[in-house]
């Protein structure tokens, strides 16, 4: 969220017929700092599956006449249907479309989404889904099988409907609508938003996340922070407590909700708000700094990104490269169609082009477990443990090599990194990099430039790869510690699951160990390693993992500032014998006030 943003207006007065709502605060996951101040959203899931903006006061009459000229063109569509029956069609098929006809004529249809417009903001499409939402549940609760049936009838009505909106011109999304419009500072609250989902949100006016599930470091968590607004997960029932339109505060330091605050909550938040903006201001003056210890050790700061749009706040933050382009958020929320490799060649161009030389490190397709192909079938009973990351890859090999190319036609345009995830193998690594050799060739033979000296890296995220370093350094060109799955797979934790998620602990004397392991084995074979998990942008853990002897960290653009003031403040001579101290500790309490004690040198 832009620094400069000023904060909503104060609640106005409701006009209710009954006593005012009553306070409450919810607590769970902080996964994104700082504060927001907003009207709930309940975002239904089904709302997910179109376009959702909002409508200026001067359009909405333009967005209704929309909506209703959508519903009399299903009418006509209806009634040509009806005309056009053969005489030998079975009497059901009439009463169908009868039935249908009749659905779309009920007010529930044709007159509450133009209400929901109006009030809400919410474009046509949004409107008409949330108002078949609303239908839906109500059909759920009646016993009658028959009856209850019928809510399939209602949908596919409302899928009628859709069609035509989405062939007719919409309304531009708004962007610019006033930031002092309380309607411009909505809240999503919701049961769970896939990182496919999320990303969808990009360029909205949203400004914080709620879920009634999720954990800190699920890949849902990590969008959140990439679209650097205050998010709290794992808020059990909150999409269930708190109301549409409530004002809600996001205190995304702490994980916790306040639905309904009081004026003086409201006014403490708003000057802690005014506070942070104030603080993150002041780190914008470090941008051009380098990032250098006070004993003079100089230490790489690498940005994450999922898109290559997203390299435009790495270069603002002054970032020295990309150290992880997500590249499986390219061919998620697709409809089933995987992107081609000129697509693919395309984007990864255009993030190695936009960062201007600096180096841009593509992970390869790392899809399953809480990041699903929207065409993949395949179930797994476990997907954490299942058929992901390189072992999807090397199961379908077409779909690597095509993504292989594409990378490697785009390192002719700068300096490109290859990085294959979930490595614990030997033949895993070898058959990678027979792919890349395989994908070179086919290069070559079609006379298609690139890099010949493309540098290939190993994600160590599995506890079986930290153990054998020996093998990774031996064929592997740097390292890339992804501590978010080391964490997972070392204490046998499922990251997305908010239930287990106070059992998540990065300063585990089991995963401290593993990643000393890795970063000391990196510096003995004389390659590269950076940790590119949340970890690395994690400020509390900076002086921790430079103490380690980490001299490359990659982390969201919005961590990088912060990160680096903690670096320049660091020395490594006083840090370096504590951090030793530290990695022979094994009782937690004794690691935490040590790694506390660090910020304190």
């Amino acid at each position: 969220m832009p620094d400069d943003r000023s904060s909503p207006p104060p609640p106005p007065l409701r006009i209710l017929t009954g006593p005012p709502m009553a306070s409450f605060t919810l607590h769970g996951i902080p996964v994104s700092r700082g504060i927001a101040i907003g009207r709930a959203h309940l975002l239904a899931p089904a709302a997910l599956d179109v376009k959702h903006y909002l409508i200026p006061e001067e359009h909405l009459e333009a967005e209704v006449l929309r909506l209703q000229e959508a519903l009399a063109a299903v009418h006509r569509e209806l009634q040509t249907l009806w005309n056009e029956l053969p005489k030998d069609a079975p009497t059901e098929l009439g009463a169908f479309i009868d039935v249908h006809a009749l659905i779309l004529s009920d007010p529930l249809i044709s007159e509450a989404p133009l209400d929901i417009i109006r009030a809400r903001h919410y474009n046509a499409e949004w409107a008409l889904l949330t108002q078949i939402d609303e239908l839906s549940a109500q059909f759920d609760e009646i016993e009658d099988p028959y009856l209850r049936e019928r809510k399939a009838d209602i949908q596919q009505v409302a899928e009628r409907v859709l069609k035509v909106l989405m062939g007719s011109e919409p309304l531009p999304v708004q962007g610019e609508l006033d930031i002092d419009d309380f309607q411009a500072q909505m809240i999503v609250v919701a049961h769970d938003i896939s990182p496919a989902d999320m990303l969808k949100f990009r360029d909205r006016s949203f400004i914080g996340f709620i879920t009634d599930v999720g954990g800190q470091n699920s890949h849902t968590a990590i969008v959140a922070r990439s679209l650097d607004i205050p998010a709290a997960v794992g808020m059990s029932q909150a999409s269930m407590l708190i109301e549409q339109d409530d004002w809600v505060i996001i205190d995304g330091d702490a994980g916790v909700v306040i639905a309904n605050p009081s004026v003086l909550v409201l006014q403490q938040y708003r000057e802690r708000q005014l506070a942070q903006q104030r603080a993150r201001k002041k780190l914008n003056k470090l941008k051009k700094t380098a990032a250098v210890t006070r004993d003079g050790t100089t230490i790489t700061l690498l940005a994450n990104i999922e898109l290559p749009e997203d390299t435009a706040a790495a270069m603002e933050a002054g970032a020295n490269g990309v150290g992880l382009f997500r590249s499986e958020f390219l061919f998620m929320g697709r409809d089933a169609r995987i992107p081609s490799e000129d697509e693919q060649f395309e984007q990864y161009k255009k993030a190695v082009v936009a960062m201007k030389g600096r180096p841009v490190t593509i992970r390869t397709l790392d899809i399953g477990a809480d990041k699903p192909l929207d065409q993949t079938e395949h179930t797994a009973l476990n997907p954490a443990l299942g058929l992901r990351a390189i072992r999807y890859c090397l199961a379908e090999p077409q779909i690597f090599l095509s993504q292989l190319r594409a990378i490697l036609r785009a390192s002719a345009f700068g300096k490109v990194r290859i990085l294959i995830p979930m490595l614990a193998h030997a033949f895993e690594i070898d058959q990678s990099l027979a792919m890349i050799e395989q994908a070179k060739g086919q290069l070559r033979d079609a006379g298609v430039k690139y890099d010949q000296g493309v540098e290939v890296g190993a994600m160590i995220e599995i506890p079986a790869a930290a153990l054998s370093l020996p093998m990774f350094v031996k064929r592997m060109n740097f390292l890339s510690i992804g501590t978010n799955d080391l964490i997972q797979y070392t204490l046998a934790i499922d990251r997305v699951d908010y239930e287990v998620a106070h059992l998540y602990n990065p300063l585990h004397p089991a995963v401290l160990q593993l990643i000393a392991m890795t970063i000391s084995a990196g510096h003995k074979a004389g390659i590269d390693v950076a940790v590119c998990g949340e970890m690395a942008g994690d400020v509390k853990l900076t002086r921790l993992l430079l103490g380690m002897g980490l001299r490359e960290f990659s982390m969201h653009p919005a961590q990088l500032l912060s990160v680096k003031q903690e670096i320049l403040n660091s020395d490594l001579g006083l840090i370096m014998p504590q951090t030793r101290k530290i990695l022979r500790a094994m009782e937690p309490d004794v690691i935490a006030d040590a790694v506390h004690a660090l910020q304190q040198l």
